[in-house]
């Protein structure tokens, strides 16, 4: 049953994120306004796209889900191989991503304050000095 699940959110996660998508979305979505006048904008009208965008919805944050937690895995045991087989970094830090957000957050200050470096600025100016360390 996993092996089918994860075929299925995969390939229904990349589906959704490609142009044909959209445009089927888009498509609907024309398809509802031009009946419209046909229905004469009734109550039953609006609740035929607001049904099918929340069921639509409801189902995607599911498949997307399943696709994320599967590729942020996937990353960790890749930078987990890495730190493992690069002989001067530190094993301990495989697995960090099992702990806390706070102890996590511990880490990377204590890593801040050995590089020298205090947190005194906002993350986005942290991102901008790491950047321009290129």
């Amino acid at each position: 049953m996993d092996h089918l699940f994860t075929a299925f959110a995969g390939r229904m996660a990349s589906f959704a994120g490609r142009p044909a998508a959209f445009i089927l979305a888009l498509a609907c979505v024309v398809v509802w306004a031009a009946l419209g006048p046909i229905f004469g904008f009734s109550e039953t009208w609006q609740l035929v796209i607001n049904t099918g965008t929340t069921i639509a919805t409801f189902l995607m944050v599911f498949l997307v889900q399943n696709s994320q937690n599967r590729d942020s895995a996937a990353i960790q045991a890749k930078l987990d191989e890495l730190i493992r087989s690069i002989e001067a970094a530190r094993n301990e830090f495989i697995g960090i991503e099992h702990m806390t957000d706070a102890e996590i957050e511990g880490i990377r200050t204590d890593l801040e304050h050995q590089s020298g470096r205090t947190v005194t600025v906002a993350p986005h100016r942290t991102i901008d000095r790491l950047l321009r360390r290129r």
